[in-house]
C-alpha cells in the first residue's frame, strides 16, 4: 500500500453502511489477515484507489491506432514560438 495510515494520526472519518453480509464477509477477511476491520477496509480502499488512478496513465491500442501513435512520435516537434521564447529565458529557480 501506498499511504502508510499506521504512523500517522487518523483524524477523518469515514460513515459506511453495509449489508450484514458484507459486514461479516469483511469481518472475516480482516480476521484472516490478522488486521483490525478498519485497517483492512482502509488498506482495501487505498490499494483499489491507487489501481483507479493508475489505470488513467494506461492506454491500450489496437495496431492502426499503435502505427499512427508511433508515426506521430517519430514526426519533427513543431515550433511554436511562446514556447522557444519560455524556454530561451533563464528559470524562475535560478534567478532568485
Amino acid at each position: 500500500m501506498g499511504i502508510s495510515s499506521n504512523r500517522q494520526s487518523r483524524i477523518k472519518r469515514f460513515n459506511l453502511r453495509a449489508t450484514s453480509r458484507q459486514q461479516r464477509l469483511i469481518k472475516v477477511a480482516a480476521a484472516r489477515q490478522g488486521q483490525n476491520v478498519t485497517d483492512f477496509i482502509l488498506e482495501s480502499a487505498c490499494e483499489k484507489a491507487e489501481e483507479t488512478l493508475s489505470d488513467q496513465t494506461r492506454f491500450v491500442l489496437n495496431d492502426k491506432q499503435w502505427k499512427l501513435f508511433m508515426e506521430a512520435l517519430d514526426r519533427p516537434p513543431r515550433v511554436i514560438p511562446p514556447i522557444r521564447k519560455l524556454f530561451s529565458e533563464p528559470s524562475v529557480a535560478v534567478s532568485r
